[in-house]
């Protein structure tokens, strides 16, 4: 009976253990996101994490749209100098940093004050590659204030100056995407702070 105790109670602290890494996050990166523009610190290079353009059902991506009209605010207002879009590209026929780049045109921003990332795979990629390989020491990371949590995160233990410009969220009642947060949260800690994880291209 006491190894059957055993046995249940492991998914039971690694719940714990899920949550109160997540906590950890949130807490260590609540004082640098911004939701107001006028609040938020000049730093040179705003930093807009990749999502793919078209959504799932037909149309635009809501939390696509969401990201470039934030980042446009920020090069518009006078908050940053130039914007890095960082995203996936690992076809010809996908190509998110493009993707943002057009858009961000749309918007007003000048094409030669983007700079394309194509090996933006996944948060962690595109945080250290922004340090890394385009030289930045300073960061407003544009995206969702649940995936701003994570990436400044990131970007602080790595040394970066960086803070948050929560782009406006998507609210439904079945977000997929808010869920598998509470996941990418915990891999983070493990990436950073066990595994050491390195880009797929630096």
């Amino acid at each position: 009976m006491r190894l059957i105790y055993k046995y249940y109670d492991l998914p039971i602290l690694l719940l714990v253990i899920v949550i109160s890494f997540n906590q950890w996050i949130i807490i260590r990166s609540d004082k640098y996101l911004y939701d107001e523009l006028e609040s938020i610190p000049f730093k040179k290079t705003a930093l807009v994490l990749g999502a793919a353009k078209n959504g799932r059902y037909g149309g635009i991506n809501p939390y696509f749209k969401y990201r470039m009209e934030a980042a446009a605010e920020l090069y518009l207002a006078g908050k940053v100098e130039n914007i890095l879009v960082s995203g996936d590209n690992h076809s010809v026929t996908y190509d998110e940093p493009t993707d943002m780049a057009n858009y961000l045109v749309e918007l007003g921003v000048p094409r030669e004050k983007i700079i394309l990332d194509y090996a933006g795979f996944r948060t962690i990629d595109s945080v250290i590659r922004a340090k890394k390989v385009f030289h930045c020491q300073q960061l407003i990371i544009v995206s969702q204030k649940f995936h701003n949590q994570r990436a400044v995160y990131a970007a602080r233990h790595l040394g970066i100056d960086a803070v948050g410009y929560n782009a406006r969220d998507v609210q439904s009642k079945n977000n997929f995407t808010h869920y598998r947060e509470i996941v990418s949260k915990f891999v983070m800690v493990l990436d950073l702070h066990l595994l050491k994880t390195k880009p797929k291209f630096l």
